[in-house]
């Protein structure tokens, strides 16, 4: 076939009103993207194919998914059915075009292989239109394919519509379509809106091929999971939870471990290198690349972030474009965000959060720590309760920590300053200058110690503390002990 001989044809225009939600439909996410954008990447992957999308609720913020996918939006106003969808998109379909697919918005987890699979069928065998079927152990709330003896779609029957012997039928139809447009055409325009709805659609047209002798196709879907969309929030929970699934068996399959699977979240564009080793509950998310031979413990978020070979990510760390190089070792309980970078033999312990700042080969920042717009030389040891005071209420101002210092605990290095190669920071210290190289940085009040101050406090508390007598009851009580001893 000559380039662009298929048109492939997104139906994205519905709100989806069964999800109770004031987004639209396509807009809502599963595996880790919108719906939309994994059937157009689906589509994308064909061959000589152009990819429309039929927008129509929220259409502006659909076509800012699909467009820089390639993907070129037509706007359906007022929304008519599927059949009218059909025509709005002939406008922008160019006459040459002889096939088209069409695909629901709301099914994402239908697959390239098995849409080329419904193309070749179409092709081969010469038919007008060729619909996915799926066969399902529960067929309710589908239409149901009627074939003919010869293997022939004789008619698709909705669910109210079935005749007592046609509801044992499990073969159902999907919605995906494949059409030879030159045939479609002439038919859809004759369809009318004769339905409670006042709606043209796409079964309809089919109905009339069939009475016009064209031939009608059914091919079956591999895997009867593909066919699935999102009518409801449960709906949307399954689709998600198979998505999470094929990527999981996906990365086990490449040589990565992962125990309880069912708890583990991965988004679609994450790669793990081999005997990489995942715990419970773990979630890598968005465009994360984690090496070989990692641990991720349990409880651990990872978004959008580069973890090299050999690294561990300790108990419930929530790390955000964030970079950390071979052997680093984070958590638990940590948070690096913002652009943070460790380099090699770096570590980060508990409570300690690292925001848009360099560490070093070989940094130590072990406990209860904030290093945020700094800058720290490789070796350096920063105390527990360290702070770079970075913000001034109106800007970031940056930290500048040489190599080899050791910055004691509770310093507070108040930016922007600069600490030397090889110096020392006082534990406690609140450093507002340049600390020189080699030098000792001292910044605290001196210690005034008062002997037996803490005795007299408590005996003071005590007598604050004694029920207070009233003096005339206390004269009368004397007076009383005076007349008793006459």
């Amino acid at each position: 076939m000559s380039a662009h001989e298929f048109a492939v044809v997104v139906l994205a225009a519905g709100k989806g009103t069964r999800l109770k939600s004031a987004l639209a439909k396509v807009l809502h996410r599963a595996g880790g993207r919108p719906l939309v954008e994994h059937v157009v990447r689906s589509a994308n992957a064909l061959k000589n194919r152009r990819v429309y999308v039929v927008v129509g609720h929220q259409a502006d913020a659909v076509r800012a998914i699909v467009e820089p996918l390639g993907a070129k939006g037509v706007e359906q106003v007022p929304q008519n059915g599927t059949g009218h969808a059909m025509l709005v998109a002939r406008r922008a379909i160019p006459a040459r075009v002889k096939y088209a697919v069409v695909v629901p918005g709301d099914a994402p987890l239908i697959r390239t292989e098995t849409l080329q699979a419904l193309m070749r069928t179409h092709i081969h065998g010469g038919a007008a239109a060729t619909i996915l079927s799926a066969v399902l152990s529960d067929p309710a709330g589908y239409g149901r394919i009627v074939r003919r003896t010869d293997g022939r779609v004789k008619a698709i029957v909705e669910e109210k519509a079935l005749a007592d012997e046609q509801r044992a039928i499990n073969e159902v139809n999907s919605s995906i379509y494949c059409f030879t447009l030159g045939k479609l055409w002439p038919f859809l325009l004759k369809v009318r809106p004769e339905n409670v709805h006042r709606e043209i659609y796409l079964t309809d047209a089919i109905a009339l091929l069939d009475q016009q002798g064209e031939r009608v196709l059914a091919e079956v879907a591999p895997d009867a999971r593909e066919i699935l969309g999102c009518n409801t929030r449960a709906e949307l929970a399954e689709v998600d939870r198979i998505f999470r699934e094929r990527k999981r068996a996906t990365l086990m399959d490449a040589g990565v471990t992962i125990y309880l699977p069912e708890t583990v979240t991965i988004d679609p564009e994450v790669f793990v290198g081999t005997d990489t080793v995942i715990e419970p509950n773990v979630q890598l998310l968005g465009k994360t690349k984690v090496g070989a031979n990692c641990v991720v413990r349990s409880g651990s978020v990872i978004r959008d972030s580069q973890i090299e070979d050999g690294c561990e990510v300790r108990q419930n760390c929530l790390v955000t474009d964030t970079r950390l190089g071979k052997g680093v070792v984070i958590g638990p309980m940590a948070h690096l965000r913002g652009g943070a970078v460790l380099k090699p033999g770096a570590r980060v312990g508990n409570f300690v959060e690292v925001k848009k700042s360099v560490l070093d080969e070989g940094v130590k920042a072990m406990h209860l720590t904030y290093l945020g717009d700094a800058h720290v030389g490789r070796g350096t040891n920063v105390g527990a309760g360290t702070i770079t005071c970075n913000y001034d209420g109106a800007h970031k101002n940056p930290t500048k920590i040489g190599a080899n210092v050791f910055v004691g605990s509770g310093t507070e290095l108040v930016a922007p300053v600069r600490v030397g190669d090889n110096a020392y920071i006082a534990a406690g210290s609140t450093i507002t200058d340049n600390v020189p190289k080699d030098a000792l940085g001292i910044a605290r009040g001196r210690q005034s110690t008062k002997p037996g101050w803490a005795a007299e406090r408590r005996k003071a508390m005590r007598a604050a503390a004694a029920p207070k007598k009233n003096p005339e009851i206390a004269r009368q009580q004397k007076r009383n002990r005076s007349s008793d001893n006459g």
